[in-house]
């Protein structure tokens, strides 16, 4: 029996880094499978290879059910056929649509009915645990439903934060241009650094909202700054570490500059 890992982000610019940090600190003997994919795709080859070698007792875990698939639909198909199939699934944001709380509450449901020996009246209890069955089948594609719905509406959410922190971002670049402000101040350098080490995105343990209070600003700052951080590791192809140096870097140079001109 084996444990594997699914991570996948929509596209190039997201991170999977949380998704595999929250897989491998529950389940740190995981073989982990990523994928990068667009919704514009029909296929996941890193899905479908998976998919092609998961055996009877396997186990599959995802950061959260909306990983899984594309939508509720594909979802719930896929989800019911590797339970028929014997494979376990663990979703560690949604545990209550995991499988084994499935396989649970309908085993449950069954122990409690008992065969007479009569053929009437064993057809009849064959009856209610079909029913019993369907029942408990409806109610784990309603939770997975509404997970997906849940999951989409914080891709909404976001998406929408994400407009309004680009139109902040324009805003800011025009202030900059008028007043001649090209260089990084040094408040920016300090609250880049904070996001860096804090942010949950980075490895941190602080929400946006937590490292936004921690700073004084606010949470559209937090998300124009995480924008800026990850395209600098995308464009120049940094570890965290690196980054971090760098800016730390820049930052005491900053500081340096600005001690000197104190003295003149």
């Amino acid at each position: 029996m084996k444990i594997y890992g699914y991570a996948r982000i929509s596209t190039a610019r997201q991170n999977l880094q949380r998704q595999l940090k929250n897989i491998s600190e529950r389940f740190p003997t995981a073989e982990i499978v990523t994928e990068v994919y667009t919704g514009t795709k029909s296929d996941r080859p890193a899905w479908n290879k998976l998919l092609a070698k998961v055996q009877t007792g396997d186990t599959i875990v995802f950061d959260s059910v909306s990983r899984m698939s594309r939508n509720a639909d594909e979802g719930i198909q896929q989800y019911f056929e590797l339970y028929e199939k014997g494979v376990n699934l663990v979703f560690l944001k949604e545990p209550t649509v995991n499988t084994d709380v499935y396989q649970q509450s309908v085993q449950e449901q069954l122990d409690n009915i008992q065969t007479t020996g009569d053929t009437a009246a064993d057809n009849l209890i064959s009856g209610i645990m079909k029913a019993i069955q369907e029942y408990q089948r409806t109610l784990a594609e309603k939770q997975i439903r509404i997970s997906f719905e849940q999951a989409q509406k914080e891709v909404d959410d976001l998406r929408q934060r994400t407009k309004e922190g680009m139109t902040d971002e324009v805003k800011a670049k025009i202030s900059r241009t008028k007043t001649g402000q090209k260089n990084i101040t040094e408040k920016h350098l300090i609250n880049s650094v904070a996001i860096l080490r804090n942010c949950k995105e980075f490895g941190g343990e602080m929400k946006d909202i937590e490292v936004a209070e921690m700073l004084k600003i606010k949470r559209m700052t937090v998300y124009r700054i995480k924008r800026e951080l990850q395209s600098r590791i995308e464009t120049e192809q940094l570890t965290k570490e690196e980054l971090l140096k760098r800016l730390e870097a820049e930052l005491k140079k900053k500081k340096q500059e600005k001690k000197s001109k104190s003295f003149e």
